[in-house]
């Protein structure tokens, strides 16, 4: 077995085209209409489904918004450079809930952004990572 997708109801579907693939770099792998159930599926990554593991956006034509819930965490990415990254999605619009730092009791360094439904995005600073 291995992990396929994570699956992210979204509001506006063009808009979080945007944020991850302009913003977070991942690449629009599929997108396909399902009019007989009026919704939408984008798939998005870093690489191909086949090896990576991928985000799959759902957009249900007919809902406006989602509650995020108390049971949701967040996605993880790792980055090379966490206060680089973090300044270059400030300077694409990304709003950045906890700056860069260590992580609480010690551990790696990681920041928090939200993407535009406010699904939380955890970055993690891969050199030097100590998990």
């Amino acid at each position: 077995m291995r992990l396929l997708h994570t699956m992210l109801r979204v509001n506006d579907l063009e808009e979080s085209l945007h944020f991850y693939c302009d913003a977070l770099g991942m690449r629009l792998l599929r997108r396909k209409d399902y009019p007989g159930g009026r919704f939408t599926l984008a798939f998005v990554g870093y690489g191909p489904e086949d090896r990576e593991t991928v985000l799959e956006l759902t957009w249900n034509w007919d809902t406006k918004s989602y509650d995020v819930g108390t049971g949701y965490g967040h996605v993880a990415l790792g980055v090379e450079g966490i206060n680089r990254a973090v300044d270059d999605l400030r300077a694409k619009g990304v709003k950045v809930t906890r700056e860069p730092g260590p992580m609480k009791h010690g551990g790696s360094t990681i920041a928090f952004i939200e993407d535009p439904n406010g699904y939380k995005i955890e970055l993690i600073e891969l050199q030097g990572r100590v998990d």
